[in-house]
């Protein structure tokens, strides 16, 4: 398509790659959800992230399926719920996902939350190796999962996930759990990278290094993302302001402006502690 932006990719341990940036979809859903994942499609967005408890996965799969743009330069992510637990229960539900989406499969598929009271997220995950070895996913990664989470899966079948989608902004950059996706060869995504209803985007860090470069506040903490080695996926309904979110690759932050903007740590801003919450 002409006008869209070059996206960069990074490489997953799999050897599969994936855009620097993509779009979060929760609540995009119906008619004006295929609309508006049709119009973020247009602006050169090809990492797509949905869930089966999104409830929006027919409206992602037809915005896919109308789009002027080869199946395979898309990015389709989906995420099993928590009921879904246990491993001929995963089968059930990538099949589920599959017929929502209305696709052959899937390029990403993560475990939304490890539900760890409920303690299937192991074999949960010995099923996502099956799925990946046999073509209905591609690559297989998981959310909101910790340290030891990681560890239990990896141990009990020597695959590392390709992907943990966890909480990140710059009032909890997740530092500690970085490093150790960078040792495990994960990728880091990053849900809320722009900490919704919050005052994230007045921070004086941030409205400096906007000021400095020229560029939106938001602007600024999706390049902030990037810098750091992390995938934002920043939910937008809105042409404009999609288009906004994914020209963040024509200017740098400063070293010091990143470390600005990582100062404002402050925690979690939601009940959002994996080793406790859980969504089924």
């Amino acid at each position: 398509m002409a006008g869209v932006p070059e996206v960069p990719t990074l490489e997953l341990n799999d050897g599969h790659r994936i855009p620097a940036l993509g779009l979060g979809t929760y609540s995009l859903d119906g008619d004006e959800g295929v609309a508006a994942v049709g119009a973020a499609i247009t602006s050169g967005y090809r990492l797509l992230d949905t869930a089966l408890n999104y409830g929006n996965e027919d409206a992602v799969g037809e915005a896919v399926r109308r789009a002027d743009v080869p199946r395979d330069e898309f990015v389709v992510t989906s995420k099993l719920p928590g009921r879904h637990h246990g491993y001929d229960e995963a089968h059930r539900s990538v099949d589920e996902t599959l017929a929502n989406l209305g696709l052959d499969h899937l390029d990403l598929y993560l475990i939304h939350w490890p539900n760890p009271s409920v303690g299937k997220f192991v074999e949960t995950w010995k099923a996502f190796v099956d799925l990946r070895d046999s073509g209905k996913v591609r690559s297989i990664g998981v959310s909101n999962f910790t340290p030891e989470h990681l560890d239990r899966i990896i141990d009990a079948t020597g695959v590392a996930p390709a992907v943990n989608q966890v909480e990140l902004h710059p009032y909890f950059p997740q530092a500690e759990l970085r490093a150790v996706h960078q040792r495990l060869g994960i990728v880091t995504e990053s849900w809320s990278p722009l900490a919704k209803q919050s005052e994230l985007l007045t921070e004086e860090p941030v409205t400096a290094a906007a000021a400095a470069h020229g560029v939106s506040a938001g602007q600024v903490v999706l390049r902030w993302h990037v810098q750091l080695g992390a995938v934002p996926v920043p939910k937008s309904g809105d042409a404009d302001r999609q288009r906004e979110n994914l020209d963040v690759f024509g200017f740098t932050l400063t070293d010091d402006e990143v470390q600005a903007i990582s100062a404002l740590e402050r925690g979690r801003l939601w009940d959002g502690d994996p080793d406790t919450h859980e969504e089924m």
